[in-house]
């Protein structure tokens, strides 16, 4: 044997050597992957927010990350290469940091802080040094957006209207007065004279959302839309995110605003898209024709168009949003997307201003898409997963976040036509890396109405095992014009969920979005009738095709619209052991006296109770109260005001006096969600441990 064979032989011995060796440890590597925790939830850092450069080398991103003890979280702005490399965090306030927004010519990030009390501006050199604070308003800044030549700076501040026809310094005082004074009075009273003085969990004082522009080098801002509106839209119903924008030419900023008379706000889905001068201050309506909601206007950096979102049904918040171009020389609209039977999303231009690129559902994906002005069918750009947020520099690289059900948002790139993709943020990585999940699986079942599928999402538990019989969760989502998506949510997260030895089912039915809007339409005036068909056709569905689901062990559960369904549920099967109901609706009379978006209750029943009765009663829960028997976790929260705690607190009161096995959670510091890590880990608890005791 010559000396090459010899140190041939040795080397493949010690590869052999070193492969039996490696093998146990990544046998026991594998054994030792874990079944997902409440506290994971607590671990993860969320990535958010990705603005791209201008030039396309960097991306300033906002992570966040939770601290249970303390009961709160933490944001700050981390800075990345868009083609891979080391990122680095530029802020380390214990404060929250975020909003991040480049200048023009990529010297600045402006970003919010709440590091001085009240959210203000804040200006960050890319060449070094500390953050220095722009704005000083009483009221707070935030949502701010450079202009085109970087001089100015234009940003949302929530301000007393009565003021707003004072010089800056002087309405600035009064407001900072006023809450000075609301703030130290012992009477707490509040006086109303007109609807919407609550939205989803807060009080609204009445304070409008304004404009205002500040100069970077200084000097007094200036309020762009005073009086008693709205410069952006106050319910997220109607906002894709910062809804105005610059022209090119830095004179004029087009924003969303309500024309309707504020008394008619709470039952109007009117908005419209103005422009307002920044020198002059004079305004002018856009779509005054369209008496449904338009909105998120950006021009094309040629300055020709502003694309814009709008529907066309008055009244109904779930319509179809198209995207249309306005012709500013022709103060003409045409939509893109009118033969498109999908919503689009927040949406930006290609800096050449031929193309635009969006988010909208489809199928229980959120892909980002591709359309060109002339108008053709748009393309998928970036397929699979949820993204949920990106932005594209001027030399057509895109920035990204995406998620699925098996893992939380971290940031991409690519070039414009989704190639070259690059995971570029690495934050969760190792804590999944330590995670036993199985990927969700999409099933199809036949629905209420003749050759209508229904999909949904199926997630199996850690460790499973086909030969086993498991428990079955069925869980019924929000809106009620809302969908399970492939993607990760904080809240209701069915690997989580799976995590406790249960199968669990993310149903769609009608009513979900991302299927067409007639399949979305399906459900007005219909919330226990196809939906419901649908919803125990796949109970059926499931339990006889999947050997391995125990039909004798099935729990339901769901939030808002899926709440409201546990509530119909209750009266009208019994196949559950038990049932979750979250902040659902149990009497549609009362929901109609309380609730703050008075418009939804009006388009889902065709009108007033007085005017409607039969329709209010035809779904309503409460009509069927007598049948109520199988046992039932109720959750609900003081600041609610989408779904008000009466709504809880009435089908508590059912279950309790015809002794149905029945506990009442109440937390009297959240509103529609739960969002408070602590609550958030007493929520989990409390619904774990009940599913628990009835799923054994």
């Amino acid at each position: 044997m010559n000396n090459t064979t010899q140190k041939l032989s040795l080397a493949i011995f010690f590869i052999a050597l070193c492969s039996m060796l490696l093998t146990p440890f990544s046998i026991l590597h594998a054994q030792t992957k874990r079944a997902m925790e409440i506290e994971d939830l607590f671990r993860i850092k969320r990535v958010s927010d990705p603005q791209i450069s201008p030039d396309g080398k960097w991306i300033a991103y906002v992570v966040a990350s939770v601290n249970k003890e303390a009961n709160n979280s933490n944001s700050d702005i981390w800075l990345i290469p868009s083609s891979g490399g080391d990122a680095r965090q530029l802020t380390f306030s214990p404060k929250a940091d975020n909003n991040p927004r480049w200048s023009p010519d990529g010297k600045w990030i402006s970003f919010v802080s709440t590091r001085s009390g009240t959210p203000q501006i804040y200006l960050l050199s890319l060449s070094g040094g500390e953050a220095k604070q722009l704005t000083t308003i009483s009221t707070g800044a935030s949502q701010q957006m450079f202009s085109p030549d970087g001089k100015w700076l234009a940003y949302i501040s929530s301000v007393y209207p009565e003021f707003s026809s004072l010089t800056f310094k002087e309405s600035d005082k009064k407001n900072a007065e006023k809450d000075e004074a609301t703030e130290k009075s012992k009477v707490k009273a509040m006086v109303f004279d007109q609807l919407l003085y609550r939205h989803w969990d807060s009080w609204t004082e009445f304070k409008r959302m304004h404009i205002f522009v500040q100069a970077i080098d200084g000097g007094e801002p200036k309020d762009l839309t005073p009086g008693n509106r709205d410069a952006v839209p106050n319910s997220s119903t109607f906002s894709a995110g910062d809804d105005y924008d610059w022209s090119p030419d830095g004179k004029e900023i087009a924003y969303t605003a309500t024309p309707e008379n504020v008394h008619e706000e709470a039952w109007s889905t009117n908005h419209d898209v103005y422009t307002v001068n920044v020198t002059t201050g004079e305004r002018k309506n856009l779509t005054e024709k369209n008496l449904a909601a338009d909105g998120y206007p950006r021009y094309s950096a040629d300055g020709k168009y502003i694309a814009y979102r709008a529907q066309r049904v008055a009244g109904f918040e779930a319509d179809r949003w198209e995207l249309f171009l306005y012709d500013r020389k022709n103060n003409s609209s045409k939509s893109l997307t009118e033969k498109w039977d999908y919503v689009v999303g927040a949406f930006a231009w290609s800096s050449d201003s031929k193309k635009l690129f969006f988010t909208a559902e489809d199928k229980a994906e959120e892909p980002l898409w591709m359309i060109s002005v002339e108008g053709e069918t748009p393309k998928q750009v970036v397929t699979s997963g949820v993204i949920s947020a990106f932005s594209i520099s001027n030399n057509g690289m895109l920035a990204y976040t995406r998620a699925t059900m098996m893992r939380p948002a971290e940031m991409f790139s690519s070039k414009m036509d989704g190639k070259n993709e690059t995971k570029l943020s690495t934050m969760n990585d190792e804590l999944f890396s330590n995670i036993e999940m199985n990927a969700p699986e999409n099933i199809w079942w036949d629905g209420a109405k003749q050759n209508q599928k229904i999909q949904a999402w199926l997630v199996k538990p850690p460790k499973f095992d086909a030969k086993k019989k498991y428990p079955l969760v069925y869980l019924v989502h929000g809106g009620p014009q809302g969908a399970w998506m492939n993607g990760w949510s904080y809240r209701w997260n069915p690997e989580l969920w799976a995590a406790q030895g249960y199968v669990v089912v993310c149903p769609n039915p009608s009513g979900s979005t991302g299927f067409g809007q007639q399949f979305t339409n399906d459900i007005t005036g219909d919330w226990g009738g196809k939906v419901y068909t649908d919803l125990m056709n796949g109970v059926d569905y499931v339990t006889k095709n999947f050997a391995f689901i125990d039909s004798t062990k099935m729990a339901a559960a769901g939030a808002s619209y899926g709440g409201y369904m546990m509530n119909w549920f209750q009266g009208h099967t019994t196949k559950f052991k038990t049932l979750v109901t979250h902040c659902g609706v149990y009497n549609f009379f009362s929901m109609y006296g309380t609730t703050d978006e008075v418009w939804f209750d009006q388009w889902e029943h065709g009108g007033t109770p007085w005017d409607k009765k039969d329709e209010y009663e035809k779904f309503s829960p409460h009509m069927y109260a007598k049948n109520f028997k199988t046992p039932m976790l109720v959750v609900h929260n003081a600041l609610d005001f989408r779904v008000p705690f009466s709504e809880g607190m009435q089908m508590f009161t059912a279950l309790q006096k015809q002794n149905v096995p029945s506990k009442l959670i109440y937390f009297p510091d959240e509103g529609h969600w739960v969002l408070k890590p602590q609550n958030r880990e007493f929520w989990h608890q409390q619904l774990f441990g009940w599913l628990k005791d009835y799923l054994k």
